[in-house]
């Protein structure tokens, strides 16, 4: 029996903060990939490696964490005043699906480069050696974002001294302005959808939590670490090697997510993974942090933790911040 035949499609695999992922030109793709649905849902998974049952993505270009696995389309921008429209599709690792309800704050950072790499930004606005403009209109949130971008004789600058906890090497460093994040008119409504700064979240099995839920950036539930048992100073394998724990989490926030108005029925939350996050914020206290970095008290003004695609993220997400 014949085998399907492969197909090459031109993609830059980049790292942007704390995330990496696959970046294609909307022009690059299969036509029938050109638009939106689901065969542009089933190339990316088989991009990225997904569904997995081993939860490993081997047999793809994710890294098998939800920072990793994770997809930007790009293309010259529609907008008038914008060089790129970009789109951002977050794939989850063991099950069918490509998640398109937010935008990653962290692969915002590589968008810049990969559009002035890849000729989406006119020559005549990149200078030889300074800081490369580029102005993006994220599409699922319909916001505008800066990206400075260095340049050295006429190509992006990579490296540098830069460092950027979460992220082992350092590089270039990426500016980015996030312009009115908290304006009208993001799903889920205003900065506070629930028009309330606090709420009583009633979770069922968890209780009622002091809860703010925020829509700026990307829609989040914030609670007290203290009324679910925690510190804020937990690292990655207190959270994700304990079943009772992530249950817990995703119920906060599948609960978060209907108060918020972005789901109608807790069940829905299942197919909307990457939005809303959830995060559990202390006091500053002294811990240790996953690089063996000491972290005191006295140098923070607050802990926090924050949950990314089930999992607790290994640092904390621009959006979120």
């Amino acid at each position: 029996m014949p085998s399907t035949p492969q197909i090459k499609i031109p993609a830059t695999y980049m790292r942007g903060g704390t995330s990496k992922g696959v970046f294609f030109k909307l022009t690059d793709l299969p036509e029938a990939a050109q638009v939106p649905g689901e065969a542009r849902d089933k190339l990316l998974l088989r991009v990225i490696g997904s569904p997995d049952p081993y939860g490993a993505q081997i047999d793809g270009m994710g890294g098998a964490t939800s920072s990793t696995s994770k997809t930007v389309i790009l293309s010259k921008s529609e907008k008038a005043d914008h060089d790129v429209d970009y789109r951002f599709g977050q794939v989850s690792i063991d099950k069918a699906f490509v998640d398109w309800s937010g935008n990653c704050g962290n692969l915002t950072a590589a968008v810049g480069s990969f559009a002035i790499s890849n000729g989406l930004v006119d020559a005549a606005r990149i200078p030889q050696n300074g800081v490369c403009i580029v102005r993006i209109w994220q599409t699922q949130i319909n916001k505008t974002i800066i990206a400075h971008v260095p340049i050295t004789n006429g190509q992006v600058q990579e490296t540098g001294d830069f460092e950027l906890d979460g992220v082992t090497f350092p590089a270039a460093e990426v500016q980015i302005e996030f312009l009115d994040p908290a304006e009208e008119g993001d799903e889920g409504g205003s900065m506070f959808p629930t028009g309330n700064l606090v709420d009583d979240l009633e979770v069922p099995g968890i209780g009622t939590l002091k809860a703010t839920m925020i829509n700026a950036g990307i829609p989040t539930v914030f609670i007290k670490a203290e009324e679910i048992g925690y510190t804020g100073t937990e690292l990655r394998e207190a959270i994700n090697t304990s079943p009772e724990a992530l249950l817990k989490f995703e119920t906060i926030r599948a609960y978060g997510a209907l108060r918020m108005g972005l789901i109608k029925d807790v069940s829905e939350a299942a197919k909307r993974q990457h939005t809303p996050k959830v995060a559990f914020v202390a006091p500053p206290k002294s811990y240790l942090s996953s690089s063996g970095k000491q972290v005191n008290a006295e140098d923070i003004d607050l802990n926090v933790r924050a949950l990314s695609m089930g999992k607790l993220h290994h640092a904390m997400m621009g959006t979120a911040a």
